[in-house]
């Protein structure tokens, strides 16, 4: 190894060796930790913000609780902001518009760019090819995995992320 890399400190070269061979280190897994005063709850199905979250934590909370529970319905919430039913980016799409922090919508893929990289200090958005949902306030509100029938649902089940985005507003 040429002596300007044994200069690096070892981090710096774990990054760079990822970034040059295409992978990236596997995103942790969602895991709910409860925060006293930082943490949403959960309550008969619907969060309950924390009393002094940001503004916009309370508005994307209330949005989430206006579809939670509605069924899976594939391509929903892309066409018409109310929809009967939404799929996992209409429905992480209708959160963060109802909250003011996007304009339309975006397939799950498309969230992979959206905001900045990245988890957020209170809302964050876990994008993969192929399904994205969203974490608000340390609560996954999400379409699937662990959260029983299909559809959108406020959880604080763990769930894998393989190859996963993490971004934010």
């Amino acid at each position: 190894m040429p002596a300007f890399f044994r200069s690096l400190p070892p981090l710096v070269l774990l990054v760079a060796g990822l970034f040059f061979l295409g992978g990236c280190a596997s995103t942790p897994p969602y895991e709910y930790r409860y925060r006293q005063g930082r943490s949403a709850t959960i309550e008969n199905g619907l969060a309950v913000a924390p009393a002094r979250a940001p503004a916009v934590v309370h508005r994307a909370i209330a949005a989430g609780n206006r579809i939670a529970g509605l069924p899976y319905k594939y391509g929903g919430g892309h066409r018409v902001r109310e929809d009967s039913g939404y799929d996992c980016s209409g429905a992480v799409s209708y959160v963060l518009r109802e909250a003011g922090l996007m304009r339309g919508s975006l397939t799950s893929s498309g969230f992979r760019n959206y905001g900045k990289s990245g988890p957020g200090k209170w809302i964050t958005v876990y994008a993969a090819k192929g399904h994205v949902f969203l974490v608000v306030a340390d609560l996954r509100f999400d379409t699937g995995y662990g959260t029983g029938a299909k559809g959108p649902k406020w959880t604080t089940r763990s769930r894998p992320n393989k190859k996963t985005k993490l971004r934010h507003p």
